[in-house]
């Protein structure tokens, strides 16, 4: 599979390094952007990005971590345990907002617009847990640009927050995939319906789907809650989704 290259971007807070996949052979392709989960970029979201690439599509995984500059790998097991990696974990994740990373997901975007792999038009964007906030709001973002979102394991979608994800339904013209975790504390009842009103009122396309019996966590390589049918589940749809609509 295709190795990703990384690129460094100038964004109005730094510079952002992004890792970019490419079908081998020539192009050009339609592109993805996937965005990464809590644990940020590693070998296994990487390989998961040139997996995602094989199938015929430019993927651009950027750094959303990269205000934070230089950190040590969070290892699953101790971040699970609690403590003082938990803490440096959820510390992470409170660093960024919606607000700096479609910020972010802008500055992305005019880079695939001036690589010659891309093929203009049609994009699409997935992303996976604390990403798959991200991918809707990219949704909702840049209208004109995400022709399909898939958002898989995420929790916090429909919260009381003045941010909320869900708020954005209006705004989206893409087909959405949304792959839920049967167990998963992060999507209740609740945000589940409070989602899905928003999605249908808006005359969303989307399609939910739960997986049951699986945790949070479980499309992506290296999670202890990894669970391969699942995993294999997710990728069948993603890309069911990609073909048909990019």
């Amino acid at each position: 599979m295709p190795s990703p290259l990384r690129v460094d971007l100038s964004t109005p807070d730094g510079v952002m390094d992004a890792y970019v996949a490419r079908p081998a052979g020539d192009g050009p392709w339609p592109a993805v952007v996937l965005f990464m989960d809590a644990f940020g970029i590693r070998d296994a979201l990487l390989a998961m990005a040139a997996r995602l690439a094989s199938a015929g599509y430019v993927v651009a995984v950027p750094n959303l971590y990269y205000r934070s500059g230089e950190f040590a790998p969070f290892d699953p097991v101790q971040v699970a345990a609690g403590g003082a990696e938990r803490d440096r974990f959820k510390g992470m994740i409170g660093s960024i907002t919606n607000t700096l990373i479609m910020r972010d997901t802008a500055v992305l975007l005019e880079h695939l617009d001036v690589d010659t792999s891309v093929r203009g038009g049609a994009m699409g964007v997935v992303g996976y847990c604390m990403g798959g906030g991200y991918a809707l709001c990219a949704a909702g973002t840049f209208p004109d640009r995400i022709a399909a979102a898939a958002i898989f394991h995420a929790g916090s979608l429909a919260t009381d927050k003045p941010d909320s994800a869900h708020l954005l339904a209006g705004r989206i013209r893409a087909r959405l995939y949304l792959g839920i975790a049967g167990i998963d504390p992060t999507f209740d009842q609740a945000q589940r319906e409070r989602l899905e009103n928003a999605l249908t009122n808006a005359g969303v396309d989307y399609t939910l789907e739960v997986y049951e019996g699986a945790k949070h966590g479980f499309a992506v390589t290296g999670h202890l809650v990894y669970d391969e049918p699942s995993s294999e589940r997710h990728w069948a749809n993603l890309l069911r989704l990609l073909e048909d609509t990019l």
